[in-house]
């Protein structure tokens, strides 16, 4: 799999970019590289140098949740931790809009993952303005204070608060889901038709659909600005699961093998007592 074919690496236009692209026995291949991740976790834990934010976006039904479970599944317990970002709360309405996402930041050796993003702040709320209000701005007054010129700068404004992150050691990886909107509805269906799914459908899911291509192109916007060597954006296809979890697995994994994670060793002083240490323990 080229998983450079996903990468954007240049302006992208979603419409013309396929959201379906079956790989054969992708869970197959996902068994064996997700263990391979969860192996150079554990030696980027050991190492201490690093840590990773895996970020994921995408329309509802896209598939975040199982992809999580899924991907994730061999890691050791204290070595991923992962935050749902829902409607903001009082306290973080109170702060900046990064702040709510700083403070989850994982700390070297760890692996974050956040579902659902800081990447919110630029589409949910452009395509729903009235949201910005809630964070009481002072320049923003009305909703025409709201916008491409706000927007792209808050877009300014993660770029920044990325690049910090990864000069410090942050490795940074952001997934777009990319569900057609036919697939989209016959998981809505799925949800209405199963009784055991029902819980997962929200009325709120169908007048959000009704936004479809303001969201498109909100997401495509923000992509294309956001997409840095340091923090790249990939556009994964997920009308089919198996194969969007495939290629998210397989992609983290490619790009943690590039730092070359190592062990460290022990002081020479505590090595050269190896023999004595065992003979003690032996002796017991």
């Amino acid at each position: 799999m080229d998983k450079h074919k996903y990468k954007v690496t240049q302006p992208v236009e979603l419409h013309k970019i396929p959201t379906q692209e079956p790989i054969a026995d992708a869970e197959k291949k996902l068994k064996k590289v997700r263990k391979k991740i969860a192996d150079l976790q554990n030696t980027m834990y050991a190492e201490g140098k690093y840590s990773a934010l895996i970020c994921l976006q995408g329309m509802d039904t896209s598939g975040k949740d199982s992809l999580i479970r899924e991907v994730f599944k061999q890691f050791n317990a204290r070595g991923v931790e992962v935050h749902s970002f829902k409607v903001p709360t009082e306290l973080e309405l109170s702060h900046d809009f990064l702040w709510r996402h700083y403070i989850a930041l994982p700390a070297k050796g760890k692996v974050g993952v956040f579902n659902r993003t800081h990447y919110e702040n630029v589409l949910v709320t452009r395509v729903h303005p009235e949201y910005i209000f809630s964070e009481n701005i002072p320049s923003v007054k009305s909703l025409e204070d709201l916008n491409d010129e706000f927007y792209h700068d808050r877009m300014d404004r993660i770029n920044q608060f990325e690049k910090h992150l990864a000069t410090n050691g942050m490795i940074i990886l952001k997934f777009f889901l990319h569900l057609s909107k036919d697939e989209q509805k016959n998981r809505l269906l799925r949800r209405l038709n199963i009784p055991e799914k029902n819980w997962k459908f929200s009325a709120g899911d169908l007048k959000e659909r009704k936004l479809w291509e303001e969201y498109q192109k909100c997401y495509e916007d923000a992509i294309n600005r956001t997409s840095t060597e340091h923090a790249p954006w990939f556009v994964v296809p997920a009308d089919d699961k198996p194969t969007a979890r495939f290629i998210v697995a397989n992609t983290i994994f490619e790009e943690f093998k590039k730092y070359n994670f190592q062990e460290p060793i022990l002081e020479p002083k505590l090595m050269s007592k190896i023999d004595e240490f065992k003979a003690q323990l032996n002796n017991e």
